[in-house]
């Protein structure tokens, strides 16, 4: 089992930043990389970044590549999304995930409970 906790939405201004963290606890090694995904109202949950645990590897999606920065503490268990140059259509629930995949949302077996970002215009 493999237990996510999300902090670090808010509320921001468009062109502002925000900082998620995903802490991880449980059999964290069973799984190879963390993703975040965001489901915005009325929209399917969609991938926004991923990093590999191992490699640091990481995968953006195109709509926030060049703005978002996925990192990793290994020693903390804990993955991160710098969230820079917010715009409105950022605004969703964030979800972290973890799994053996990549981008692909079916690849990812353990979710957490999300975190709301809004950003005004």
């Amino acid at each position: 089992q493999v237990q996510l906790v999300e902090s670090g939405g808010g509320l921001v201004q468009a062109g502002g930043s925000l900082r998620l963290s995903c802490a991880a606890s449980g059999r964290t090694s069973s799984r190879s990389a963390m993703g975040w995904f965001r489901q915005a109202p009325g929209k399917e949950r969609e991938f926004v970044a991923a990093i590999r645990w191992s490699t640091s590897t990481t995968y953006y999606a195109n709509s926030v590549k060049g703005r978002f920065t996925i990192s990793r503490d290994n020693a903390k268990n804990t993955v991160y999304l710098q969230m820079n140059d917010l715009k409105p259509e950022d605004t969703a629930v964030y979800y972290c995930a973890t799994g053996v995949g990549l981008t692909s949302i079916l690849s990812y077996d353990y979710w957490g409970q999300g975190t709301q970002v809004t950003v005004s215009s």
